[in-house]
């Protein structure tokens, strides 16, 4: 067999990969650095589930709805738009959540973003790109209360294909700046503190996960996410680490990813009636789960 032909042998089975898989959402929070074909367009749907702070009633509801264009093989941008509802009673934090909210869903925020890849996980064996983001929220995605924020992220992604793609590793490093203001709310529980200024918002996260296809179409994985946040008035915040499974199925036209993010552990600020002192549960909750599903067209 001649060179190029070898060549040629070796790599059918990676293009098949990249094909199958471009872009797609094996993990509930982990991305992963392949980017979409030029000129190709993706419909995704994000729905996030968090419940039980240990203390009263809290759900939430947290939604994003983006479309992807693949501007090149290389670099892909979306646009979106965020939405939730909240349903939370019996449960007062101070400085943070006043009192009962309850409302179906309402559009919460905007959202653009950008992918560029510098390594391509199947051509390259290693797989690594840039993620911007800039998004704009006008309702606090925590406590559902008024509140605009607006965050500039950056994260770097690898991706590892291993067993001619049957196993797949992500990776993610990444950081966001917020600058954010509450509105002013009347008829406050006595003493209750509830700051107006403009606040400063540091986060760094780090996230990884590994996916394996036990059969076609179909993946199994896990990921694990650990966050903390350092704003203006109290340093460092809160921190967390979460860890769970997930089940991925992948077609050629779409696909479809669930995830369980239970919170193992976490600290920074509690509040008084928190039952689990070994979490955070002000901004976090005991769990979260992820649906999403992605249409190319």
């Amino acid at each position: 067999m001649s060179k190029k032909l070898l060549i040629s042998a070796m790599l059918v089975p990676l293009l098949s990969i990249n094909h199958a898989i471009a872009d797609e959402g094996l993990f509930g929070v982990v991305r992963g650095s392949e980017t979409m074909p030029e000129g190709t367009f993706e419909f995704d749907q994000t729905i996030t589930y968090r419940e039980d702070k240990g203390a009263g009633h809290y759900e939430i509801w947290n939604t994003k709805t983006e479309l992807e264009y693949g501007i090149t093989n290389r670099l892909t941008t979306g646009v979106s738009i965020k939405g939730q509802s909240i349903d939370t009673h019996d449960l007062v934090i101070d400085g943070y959540l006043p009192g009962d909210k309850n409302y179906n869903w309402r559009a919460s925020g905007i959202e653009a973003d950008l992918k560029y890849n510098f390594l391509s996980p199947a051509l390259d064996d290693f797989g690594l790109s840039g993620y911007l983001a800039l998004d704009h929220n006008w309702l606090d995605p925590h406590s559902g209360q008024d509140k605009d924020t607006t965050s500039l992220e950056l994260q770097m992604l690898a991706q590892k294909y291993y067993l001619d793609g049957q196993l797949i590793w992500a990776g993610n490093i990444g950081t966001e700046f917020t600058y954010a203001k509450r509105a002013a709310l009347s008829n406050l529980p006595d003493g209750f503190d509830w700051p107006t200024d403009p606040e400063m918002e540091i986060e760094l996260m780090f996230g990884t996960g590994v996916s394996y296809r036990f059969a076609n179409n179909w993946f199994i994985g896990a990921e694990v996410l650990y966050e903390t946040e350092f704003e203006t008035e109290v340093g460092q915040e809160r921190y967390s680490w979460q860890a769970g499974p997930s089940i991925h199925y992948g077609s050629q036209a779409f696909w479809a990813t669930f995830s369980w993010l239970p919170q193992i552990t976490g600290g920074g600020e509690q509040f008084d009636s928190q039952d689990d002192k070994d979490l955070h549960l002000i901004e976090k909750t005991k769990n979260e789960f992820v649906f999403k599903f992605g249409i190319d067209f």
